[in-house]
């Protein structure tokens, strides 16, 4: 069946991967293979609520490049796919459900009745991600597709769990959190957002104790104020440094606090003085715990003033009862507006300045977070990062690019107890349980926690039967003793906890399963830097821990996608690429390829339309390609031997390609995808399709002396498609496996997913050089035809100075070639210039471009320096902005990196300028 004449991705794609899952493509451990080297990635899961975004997209294009490669270069590939079950995220997607179709919220039906809700939510809706990324092509292993409350995860998770605590490395502690008081939970540091706000900085005078005196603190948050318990100035502030030791008498509340000395204060900030309130303000609880100072909780768990039965709020203060009247249950909203009010009818405020600042907000919920004192459990994450910063220190594990190391040092370094529960439903709920007196007893499961309370609890009634049998061997009673006398801790871990166990709870730990023997540690992780602390940090961290190795070797960082301006893509910018969209218009294959194209180290990507269009004409130059191929009768022939050709077309192609080959796998292991995607790009369209597939037209259509020419030439040309066939596949999977099973029959290897890596590496250095001689001729007389505006009706001969017998013979050679190339009227070969001619030196020698009477020399030199102007005045005025301070600091970063591109552009430009401008020079 001949080739279509026309590629078609939406006609094509569903039907190829349908064809790789048939056949089992991915799977890892195929029998072929059992004494393979065994090469493994896990995919970052996603979220089990989620939907592909461009930066999925780039994440697993650069996986499934990794993994497509290794597979071809016969390696036992495993890539680990699975989702997270997402807890904050997967339990607001159910609760939006269930309110908007009017049914009782997560509350009002109970804790298991939820759980079951949301397990029939996951079953119904939740993964479409995974089809998603099926659709962008992604080679998992979908056999071993994991979940992060699967069965099995969750018993690594607490067997995990239950080991750090017996270790001391878990433990509860009171501590502030960031506190989501919609979702009335604590949430980790990723899922904060910074949101600019405009405010007003309140200037309020705390009167000193014993004088007239004031001391001024300046706050954006005058409701905090209420659990102030000193207020510290910089021990170098000349202008306030009296005033540490005394004490400050706190507005409305009438608490004496101490004013100490501390570096946090900021002179030169605000007033400055400042107000530490520990249980509200982060900074001000590290400023506590160096001072010692007690810890005052003002609000609620939705954010709501809580102070009649305060008892750390009414000690030691005098507060009027009208003001608790006032405050009591107000929102903070509420309340800063009538602590104001409060304040300002006692003339305590001096100033009030407006101001932007910071605000941070709940991604999932939008509310406003606060910094809450609660009791959680934490992690001694200080502890358990000394090993994994001992394995980036000795290269156990490597960044790339190598820059990231010093990211990951400045947050380990600082690192802090990690917060591990959270106040919502839906997760790993934590394996504690405590008896009627408090104590708490971790364990893997509750018949676990169970026969550890026995055997506390001894002079509980229950525990002896009365006939004399021990309570244990009895079920129903021991379920009747656990119901009365413990109870399980109602929050969830951390999703990231459960995510730390990635790479080898997916493995089968805590079994010694044999997939967790071959394949672990894992050989790359792909990742975004985002998630460098957050993730990739923990499974380095538990990694070590658990299996006293590195969980993988390498991590790769890739950088951001962004819109074709360089700005980050957003919803309220509306400036969001659906990657599924892209691929609806354009294909899968060309999305690939413009983000591997684009995927330069420490570069984040601008992404346009354009791009993805280029990209998708380059397969469209492929298809075309091989259906030249099939109509020229070029198939693969069995004993075909690339070292034995004869042709220097075909020896020079071969060698190409040995070079090209050798190249991208260095640069495929070097982890630099645009330099592979470059190299195969300017194979396929530059040597093969516009340099080599021309040069055998000739040999197609021109009768030959001899068959063998063309015999050799069409196996040659099959030859060649294959292995270009093979090499682009892992960037372009789709349509190179289409054409695999459609250009040839009867293949020895019937599916390019699974087909072998060439790799043979000829070179022919006579072929190398004679063809090299006639391209760069070409390329450079088309460049002074471009340069110099020269008609492309017009045909001019060329002539070679006092050439060499090398360079007289390569003339002759490829007269044909040259002419039909470069639009020549044949070569001649004088001994001295010709007046008006352009100068051109090829391979050391001197060649000529007669233009005299074909343009106006004087012109075109005036052309030339009015071009050059042009370009000076474009870079002059990019250098003057770039040059400004005040456009530096204000203009975003995109626009600084246009005005960037811009100069780049226009010195490109003024070099080529300045090259045609030296041709003419050098003319008559």
């Amino acid at each position: 069946m001949p080739i279509e004449k026309t590629y078609l991705p939406a006609a094509v794609e569903g039907r190829i991967y349908e064809a790789w899952e048939r056949a089992g493509a991915f799977r890892a451990g195929r029998p072929e293979r059992a004494k393979a080297q065994p090469y493994c990635i896990v995919i970052p899961p996603p979220n089990v609520t989620g939907a592909l975004h461009m930066g999925h997209a780039l994440n697993n294009t650069l996986q499934d490049i990794l993994c497509r490669f290794e597979r071809m270069r016969g390696k036992d590939v495993l890539w680990q796919p699975g989702t997270d079950h997402a807890g904050i995220a997967t339990q607001a997607v159910v609760e939006r459900q269930l309110m908007a179709r009017q049914q009782p919220g997560s509350r009002a039906m109970g804790r298991e009745a939820f759980i079951k809700r949301v397990w029939e939510w996951k079953a119904e809706s939740g993964g479409a991600i995974l089809s998603q990324l099926k659709r962008l092509g992604a080679s998992c292993d979908w056999s071993r597709e994991r979940f992060t409350m699967d069965e099995g995860l969750s018993r690594a998770v607490a067997k995990v769990f239950v080991a750090l605590y017996r270790e001391g490395l878990i433990y509860k502690d009171k501590r502030l959190v960031n506190w989501d008081p919609k979702l009335k939970t604590a949430i980790s540091d990723l899922e904060v957002v910074q949101v600019e706000t405009r405010g007003n900085l309140w200037h309020i005078n705390y009167p000193i104790e014993g004088s007239d005196e004031f001391v001024v603190v300046a706050t954006t948050r005058p409701e905090t104020m209420l659990g102030d318990v000193a207020v510290a100035v910089h021990p170098d502030n000349e202008r306030l440094r009296h005033l540490i030791g005394k004490s400050a008498t706190l507005p409305l509340v009438g608490r004496r606090i101490p004013i100490i000395a501390d570096e946090y204060a900021d002179p030169e900030k605000g007033s400055g003085a400042v107000k530490i309130t520990p249980a509200h303000d982060f900074n001000d609880f590290e400023v506590g715990k160096r001072h010692h100072l007690p810890l005052i909780n003002v609000f609620d768990d939705e954010a709501h003033l809580t102070l009649k039965n305060n008892e750390a709020f009414l000690q030691d203060a005098h507060p009027e009862p009208v003001l608790l009247e006032i405050l009591e249950g107000k929102s903070r909203e509420v309340g800063r507006k009538q602590i104001v009010e409060q304040l300002e009818s006692r003339g305590l405020i001096e100033k009030i300045e407006p101001t932007a600042h910071v605000v941070p907000h709940g991604d999932r919920s939008g509310a406003v977070l606060e910094p809450f004192l609660t009791d959680q459990w934490y992690v001694d994450a200080k502890t358990l990062a000394a090993p994994a910063m001992a394995a980036v220190r000795e290269g156990k594990t490597v960044f790339v690019p190598t820059q990231w190391e010093a990211t990951f040092f400045n947050w380990m370094e600082n690192i802090q107890p990690w917060c591990i529960s959270r106040q919502i439903w839906w997760g790993h709920q934590i394996p504690a349980w405590y008896g009627p007196d408090g104590k708490v007893f971790v364990a893997e499961n509750e018949d676990d926690a169970v026969a550890d309370a026995l055997a506390h609890y001894t002079d509980i009634e229950e525990i002896t039967a009365e006939d004399g049998h021990d309570i244990a061997a009895d079920p129903a009673r021991r379920t009747r003793f656990a119901n009365e006398y413990l109870h399980r801790d109602e929050d969830v871990l951390d999703t990231w906890f459960s995510s730390a166990l990635w790479p080898f709870s997916t493995l089968g730990w805590p079994d010694e399963t044999p997939e967790l023997q071959r394949y672990y540690p894992t050989s790359v992780l792909v990742t975004g830097f985002d998630i460098i602390f957050f993730w990739v940090a923990r499974m380095m961290m538990v990694g070590l821990h658990f299996m006293h190795k590195v969980p993988f070797p390498t991590v790769y960082i890739h950088a951001l996608v962004r819109d074709a301006s360089g700005a980050k893509m957003s919803k309220s910018k509306g400036n969001v690429i659906d990657p599924l969209e892209v691929i609806d218009e354009y294909g899968a294959d060309a999305l690939r390829f413009t983000l591997a194209a684009m995927a330069a180290q420490g570069r984040d990507i601008k992404l346009s339309a354009q791009r993805v269009e280029g990209y998708r004409n380059f397969a469209t130059k492929l298809w075309n390609a091989a259906r030249f191929a099939e109509m020229n009768a070029c198939f693969i022939v069995s004993d075909f031997n690339p070292a034995s050709v004869k042709e220097l077309i075909n020896q020079w192609i071969i060698s190409q390609l040995g070079d090209t080959l050798g190249k991208i796998e260095l640069a495929l292991s070097d982890y630099r995808f645009n330099d592979a995607a470059n190299l195969v790009y300017h194979f396929v369209w530059d040597f093969y399709c516009d340099w080599y597939l021309e040069l055998t037209k000739p040999i197609f259509v021109v009768p030959q002396p001899s068959d063998a020419a063309k015999r050799e030439t069409r196996a040659t040309v099959a030859y060649v498609r294959d292995q270009i066939l093979k090499v682009l596949h892992p960037f372009m999977p789709f349509i190179t496996e289409e054409l695999w099973g459609v250009s040839e029959r009867n293949r020895k290897e019937p599916m390019l997913a699974l087909a072998l890596w060439p790799t043979r590496h000829l070179h022919f250095a006579r072929a190398h050089e004679e063809v090299g001689w006639l391209i760069e001729l070409v390329t450079a007389v088309r460049s002074v035809r471009t340069e110099m505006n020269v008609p492309g009706s017009s045909l001019i001969p060329i002539e070679f100075i006092n050439p060499s017998d090398t360079t007289k013979r390569r003339a002759k050679l490829w007269d044909s070639a040259l002419n039909r190339f470069a639009r020549l009227l044949g070569s001649t070969f004088p001994t001295e210039l010709k007046p008006g001619s352009i100068q051109i030196v090829v391979g050391g020698e001197i060649a000529a471009l007669p233009l005299a009477g074909i343009i106006d020399l004087a012109a075109e030199r005036a052309r030339l320096a009015k071009e050059m102007a042009k370009a000076d005045a474009d870079i002059a005025r990019v250098d003057a902005k770039l040059g400004n301070p005040n456009f530096v600091a204000r203009a975003p970063e995109e626009i600084i990196e246009e005005e960037k591109e811009k100069r780049e552009e226009a010195q490109a430009r003024k070099a080529k300028l300045a090259e045609a401008l030296e041709r003419l020079k050098g003319a008559a």
